[in-house]
């Protein structure tokens, strides 16, 4: 069987949702329309096997979908097993899937607070900062991001390191009282904040590093234009060794509670526009 990835989960997830929703079908009574044994309906579901050219046409047709659809499709699940796959930045989807269903996360940010970690009025700051994305846009990007991070207030969610490189926390995003704001939320999470101090190197922008229970893990870099995944086992376990450095570099989580409170107290300055801006 070939292994899955998280866009052939993310591909798979939305056959499932269309048979649902196309057909109140449940899956072997699929695999009964289909003449399909009902194991095959399942690991094409959960993106455990590549379905051929053939089994999508049949599938998607008994969906009730014309043949653009099925074209489109069909160009998207062409990649879907690659080890290596570059997505457009507004394409959250595959991103979302395999971080709901981690059961370990590592991130490391260096010029903004991890994403999960984000309050509304600093994320809406920091997407105006940057200009590339409309301003009508910026309330509903605000609010998919703040939706995301419930996965911190589950029962089983995920164990989570978030690595936050000091120049993060000297940068303004929006007023005095929205970067308070966010340090308090960083405070308030210190058992999951390890910061890395202002002298240490910057290896990178940001990158998260997701493990699964029964797939692959997975490497996540978000950019402004795409983004990419990453599974080649190569690269992931590159990726495990710059953790393993970013351990040895970051202050211990008491360090980093201490640090971070001297950005909550005493009071910063209002930086208004003379403090450092994000860049890209």
């Amino acid at each position: 069987m070939t292994a899955s990835t998280a866009h052939s989960r993310d591909l798979g997830d939305e056959l499932r949702r269309l048979r649902e929703t196309c057909m109140g079908l449940a899956g072997n009574k699929m695999a009964e329309k289909l003449g399909w044994d009902p194991s095959k309906v399942s690991t094409v579901e959960n993106g455990r096997a590549r379905a051929s050219e053939v089994d999508l046409i049949q599938y998607l047709s008994m969906c009730g979908k014309d043949i653009d659809f099925i074209n489109d499709f069909k160009r998207r699940y062409q990649y879907a097993f690659e080890e290596y796959r570059v997505q457009v930045s507004d394409n959250l989807r595959t991103m979302v899937l395999a971080e709901s269903t981690a059961i370990t996360l590592m991130s490391y940010d260096a010029m903004t607070m991890p994403g999960l970690t984000q309050s509304p009025e600093y994320a809406d700051a920091i997407y105006r900062m940057t200009g590339l994305v409309t301003e009508e846009r910026i309330p509903n990007l605000v609010q998919y991001r703040i939706e995301r991070q419930a996965i911190l207030r589950r029962h089983d969610r995920p164990t989570c390191v978030f690595y936050v490189h000091e120049h993060a926390l000297e940068l303004q995003a929006g007023s005095a009282e929205v970067m308070e704001d966010q340090y308090a939320r960083l405070l308030f999470n210190t058992h999951i904040i390890r910061i890395v101090p202002k002298d240490a190197p910057i290896v990178a922008s940001s990158f998260v590093l997701w493990e699964f229970e029964k797939a692959r893990s997975l490497v996540f870099s978000e950019t402004i234009h795409a983004n990419v995944f990453v599974e080649d086992p190569g690269a992931i376990a590159r990726t495990r060794l710059i953790f393993d450095r970013l351990d040895q570099l970051a202050l211990s989580a008491e360090q980093s509670r201490s640090k971070l409170a001297e950005y909550v107290s005493p009071p910063r300055e209002d930086f208004d526009d003379s403090g450092p801006h994000l860049a890209y």
